[in-house]
């Protein structure tokens, strides 16, 4: 059993291990599991199609353990830089991302309805079985922005607009054709 610390978080048991790709959630709850790492963005198939380069890795934590109230808790931190399509400049940037977010496994979705405000659920089934990397990802997916832009990118000159708001003196292409009309 673990309480909420002075910052907020949950207190877990400390132990790092290198992450399997699939676990036993309710073992690794039961067991008050920690584990700790880096992941390659180059391993992660549905976040690269976002990022302009594979180029980098994500640190990560996962703590599973049980919540004050019962609830089974997985916490994952995960921190990343992640290389990003300006659309202001179309240049590349790296896009921090810190994302801590208490995940409340469950085994049905009427159980949802009982977890605490802000904490999100996670359906896990009988046999527990879950895939680490894949719980990484989707934060890395959930952290992007809808439109990413460089917050260092030079502000776009609004010069651009009034050149295109200007008239210009260009031939009408269909007055030839208003000539030929009036011949007849």
């Amino acid at each position: 059993m673990f309480d909420k610390g002075e910052h907020g978080s949950y207190n877990f048991a400390l132990m790092s291990v290198t992450l399997p790709p699939v676990l036993d959630a309710w073992r690794m709850v039961s067991s008050q599991r920690h584990f700790e790492g880096t992941l390659p963005l180059a391993a992660m198939p549905r976040l690269k199609q976002s990022l302009m380069d594979v180029d980098g890795e994500c640190h990560y934590e996962l703590d599973f353990g049980r919540h004050p109230l019962g609830h089974n808790v997985l916490q994952v931190r995960v921190k990343a830089a992640l290389p990003l399509q300006c659309q202001r400049s179309l240049e590349r940037f790296l896009y921090s991302v810190s994302v801590d977010q208490s995940l409340g496994l469950i085994r049905d979705e009427a159980q949802e309805a009982a977890l605490p405000e802000g904490m999100e659920a996670v359906l896990i089934g009988d046999d527990g079985e879950l895939h680490p990397a894949d719980l990484i990802e989707d934060e890395l997916l959930l952290a992007l922005p809808v439109v990413p832009i460089n917050p260092d990118a030079p502000e776009l000159s609004p010069e651009w607009a009034a050149e295109l708001d200007e008239p210009e003196d260009k031939p009408n292409p269909f007055a030839a054709l208003a000539a030929l009309k009036d011949r007849k």
